[in-house]
């Protein structure tokens, strides 16, 4: 006689067995069955016949995720994952099957997980330490399976309780009294608040006694400005740290791109950069006050370029849209605009203007003048001493040398040598690179006169050479041009202060 299939299937890498032993014990602590590959495939078992028929037949599919499951791109647990994939497109939204648990930091895009599990909440598990407010959601849901799991007629049924403690939920298919039910519902009342709310993490590096802490947190309104946004960092799949300017780059380009449509308030670069590592939506909208958040992932090979990108409402924790977009890198200017168009309509703004023109303004389809581009501007975000200022205006050469047109490399170049000579230049060499800073500034506004970046690039050098009232005309124009501009505004604060409202 064929055994009943277990309540829940544990999923994970081998390289995460012990944290998946624990998360399995705290369950069958609470007499949960539990199928752990470990355990119950005995001599005899057809391995992979059984593996199907125990998701076939689960009440909860439980995948283990963590950088482990990251990085391999092979493994066993990625046939039970696409099983699992499978079986939620014949089951209704409103069911839960899917509940992901994650061990440590690993984000939702970097995960490299089916589609379906990214559509329900994470909850984070560090090294497998198991929370009580965890264990009760799953009795929950099981004992919600019990209740309304159709007879062989089709019909849902509640039925009687079985004889021993260690079948309450010791087979999710036996038949638990009303009573019984009743009182471990209001048992689990408590935890499920607490639980929602450790729910709610993206990712977050939380411990067991996080979701009790959080249960007794008072709540408080969250309402950001309307049509308010962050842009994270897209996090970069190519495999190769070294690529990470490309994926910095892009953000930053994507970020400006968006601050081009009037109507949106777009965070600063050095805000929403500051979340990094580990990104948790709720901190970063609650922290930078805003309505949404964008986040993505960047993986490049050679000339092609495959970008995900993913937008979601801060308030509701809920998707707003999401695209995956396959290009050749000659092509990225264009989908820079394509994007913030896209992300422009999720969000109802109103698009008063050619968002493609202004944010291509400027730019370059040349892949390489491009990738040189961003190589150079992570140089310059870094640049603490004379050197690396030298190198990225080296870079920004061979950038303009590629493409004799791009206006936004001669903007930036310009600022670069105007650093190098307030801060590094003596004697002759402070006039020369003051005159060369001043001539790719006006190079840059030649080329292109309504971007804004050629204008706030001249206005940081008529400001550093005391010329005050030139440099808040250009500031001015700047602002005109690109409202959403932080550093400009920022800048013309500081003029302002210098030399009050002219």
């Amino acid at each position: 006689m064929t055994e009943p299939a277990h309540a829940v299937f544990l999923s994970y890498a081998s390289q995460d067995a012990a944290a998946a032993r624990k998360i399995c014990d705290a369950l069958r602590a609470a007499d949960i069955q539990v199928f752990l590959d470990q355990s119950e495939l005995r001599g005899g078992d057809a391995w992979d016949q059984k593996i199907r028929r125990e998701i076939h037949e689960c009440a909860l599919f439980i995948p283990v995720i963590s950088a482990n499951t990251a990085s391999r791109h092979e493994g066993y647990f990625r046939l039970e994952w696409d099983l699992a994939d499978q079986r939620t497109r014949r089951i209704a939204r409103s069911r839960v099957f899917v509940v992901p648990v994650c061990l440590d930091g690993t984000t939702q895009l970097a995960a490299d997980v089916p589609e379906s599990f990214q559509r329900v909440q994470w909850t984070p598990l560090p090294g497998g330490i198991t929370s009580a407010a965890f264990v009760e959601r799953v009795r929950q849901l099981l004992l919600g399976e019990q209740e309304q799991r159709p007879t062989e007629t089709g019909s849902p049924t509640v039925s009687a309780a079985p004889a021993t403690r260690n079948s309450v939920l010791g087979s999710w298919r036996s038949k638990p009294a009303l009573l019984a039910t009743i009182a471990v519902l209001v048992l689990a009342l408590g935890y499920f608040a607490a639980d929602r709310l450790v729910l709610s993490k993206r990712g977050a590096e939380m411990g067991a006694a996080a979701a009790p802490a959080l249960e007794s947190a008072p709540i408080t309104p969250f309402k950001p400005p309307p049509h308010s946004i962050a842009v994270l960092p897209f996090v970069n799949l190519s495999g190769d740290k070294e690529q990470e300017y490309f994926s910095d780059g892009l953000t930053e380009e994507l970020l400006n791109s968006l601050a081009e449509i009037n109507e949106l308030q777009v965070a600063a670069r050095t805000s929403s950069f500051s979340f990094k590592e580990h990104p948790d939506i709720a901190t970063v909208a609650h922290k930078l006050n805003v309505g949404a958040v964008l986040e993505g992932s960047v993986r490049r090979s050679g000339r092609t370029v495959r970008i995900t990108a993913q937008l979601i409402n801060a308030v509701t924790g809920f998707h707003l849209w999401s695209k995956t977009y396959d290009r050749d890198l000659g092509d990225v200017l264009k989908l820079q605009s394509e994007i913030a168009t896209a992300v422009a309509s999720a969000l109802k703004v109103t698009l008063l203007a050619d968002v493609a023109a202004k944010v291509e303004l400027g730019g370059t389809r040349n892949p390489a003048a491009f990738d040189t581009y961003l190589r150079a501007a992570k140089v310059y975000r870094g640049a603490l001493d004379e050197q690396s200022l030298r190198d990225s205006i080296a870079l920004y050469s061979e950038a303009i040398q590629l493409d004799p047109a791009y206006a936004m490399a001669y903007a930036n170049r310009s600022i670069a040598r105007f650093g190098l000579a307030r801060n590094w230049a003596m004697g002759e060499s402070v006039r020369d690179y003051r005159e060369s800073a001043q001539a790719d500034a006006r190079t840059a506004i030649l080329l292109a006169p309504d971007l804004a970046e050629g204008h706030l690039a001249l206005a940081t050098l008529l400001e550093g050479t005391l010329e005050f009232r030139g440099a808040n005309q250009e500031y001015r124009r700047a602002l005109a041009l690109a409202p959403g501009q932080c550093k400009a505004i920022e800048l013309l604060r500081r003029v302002r202060r210098s030399n009050g409202p002219n």
